[in-house]
C-alpha cells in the first residue's frame, strides 16, 4: 500500500469512528432526560417493618430518624438511664441494709440518733450535682429543638380538624391535602398497619429543614410523630412553629396525641420523606408550583 492510500484509508477510519462516537453521545444525551424524568416520578413509598412505626412487643422509644431525635435518644440511653439505674440500685441497697441491720431482733433498743451533719450534707449536695449534670445536655437539647427555621426553608402548615388533618403548602401555590384514616381492610391491602394508614400523606423532602406550622380549626389537636421526636400542639386561633428535619427517605407514622373528641383515636399522621426531584414531581401532581412565589398563609 502506498503512503497516499494509507493516509486515505486512515482518514476514512477516523471519520467512521467520529460518526460512531457522535451517535453514542447523541443517544446518551437523549436518554438522560428520560432517566431524569423517571427518577423524578413520584410513587408512594411502601413502609418498612420496624421503621417509623410501632413494633410488636416494643417497650422503649422507636428508632429515630431526625437529628433532634438521635440527640434525645442518645441522652436518654447514655445519661438518663444509667443515672436512674444507679439511683434505684443505691436506694434498694440502702433499704435492704436498713432492714437487715436495724430490725427489732438485732436492735431491741432503738437508736436515738436524730442528726448526722455529714450525711445530711451529702444527701443534699449529691442530688444537686446530679441535676446539674443532667441540666446541661437537657437545656442544650431544648435549645436545639426550638431553633428557628433557616431562611428559605420549606413551609408546611398542618391544620387539625375533627377528625382528620390538612396539609397546606404555602410555598408551592397554597394547595391543601386532606388526610383521613384508611379503613382497616384497605390499610392491610396496602401493606400498612390499620389505624395508622391514611389516604393522603404529608410529603416532604428528606435531608432539609422544614418549617412546620400547626393550628386547629375547632379544638386543640397535637401533631405527633414518635420516630421523628416531633410533637407540636395545634391550637385554634394561633400558629405554633417548629423545625422538622428527616434524615432518610421513608414513611413515618404518628397520631393525634391530644384528646379532641369522639374520634380522637382515628386521626393518623403519615409523613413521607422523599428526594427533592420526587418532591417536586409530587407538588406538580397536586397542581402546585415549584420555585414560584409563596402563597400568603391563612
Amino acid at each position: 500500500m502506498s503512503p497516499i492510500e494509507f493516509v486515505r484509508h486512515a482518514g476514512t477510519a477516523f471519520r467512521t469512528a467520529g460518526h460512531v462516537v457522535a451517535g453514542i453521545t447523541a443517544t446518551t444525551a437523549a436518554a438522560v432526560p428520560s432517566l431524569a424524568l423517571a427518577a423524578a416520578t413520584y410513587v408512594p413509598a411502601k413502609p418498612v417493618d420496624g421503621k417509623g412505626q410501632p413494633v410488636p412487643g416494643g417497650w422503649t422509644f422507636q428508632d429515630q430518624y431526625s437529628p433532634i431525635g438521635q440527640e434525645a435518644l442518645k441522652m436518654h440511653d447514655y445519661l438518663l438511664m444509667p443515672v436512674i439505674t444507679a439511683i434505684v440500685l443505691l436506694v434498694l441497697f440502702l433499704l435492704i441494709a436498713v432492714m437487715a441491720k436495724f430490725n427489732r431482733r438485732k436492735n431491741p433498743v432503738a437508736s436515738k440518733t436524730s442528726h448526722n451533719t455529714v450525711i445530711e450534707v451529702v444527701w443534699t449536695l449529691v442530688p444537686v450535682l446530679i441535676l446539674v449534670v443532667i441540666a446541661v445536655p437537657s437545656i442544650r437539647l431544648l435549645a436545639h429543638q426550638y431553633e428557628p427555621a433557616p431562611k428559605g426553608a420549606l413551609t408546611v402548615k398542618v391544620t387539625g380538624y375533627q377528625w382528620y388533618w390538612g396539609y397546606t403548602y404555602p410555598d408551592n401555590g397554597g394547595f391543601e391535602v386532606i388526610s383521613n384514616m384508611l379503613p382497616p381492610a384497605e390499610a392491610i391491602k396496602r401493606g400498612e398497619q390499620p389505624q395508622l394508614a391514611a389516604d393522603n400523606r404529608m410529603v416532604v423532602p428528606a435531608g432539609v429543614p422544614i418549617r412546620l406550622q400547626t393550628t386547629g380549626s375547632d379544638v386543640i389537636h397535637s401533631f405527633s410523630v414518635p420516630s421523628l421526636w416531633f410533637k407540636l400542639d395545634a391550637v385554634p386561633g394561633r400558629i405554633n412553629e417548629k423545625v422538622m428535619m428527616i434524615n432518610k427517605p421513608g414513611v413515618y407514622y404518628g397520631q393525634c396525641s391530644e384528646l379532641c373528641g369522639a374520634r380522637h383515636g382515628y386521626m393518623p399522621i403519615v409523613v413521607e420523606a422523599v428526594t427533592k426531584p420526587q418532591f417536586d414531581a409530587w407538588i406538580k401532581s397536586q397542581g402546585g408550583t415549584v420555585g414560584g412565589a409563596a402563597a400568603p398563609a391563612a
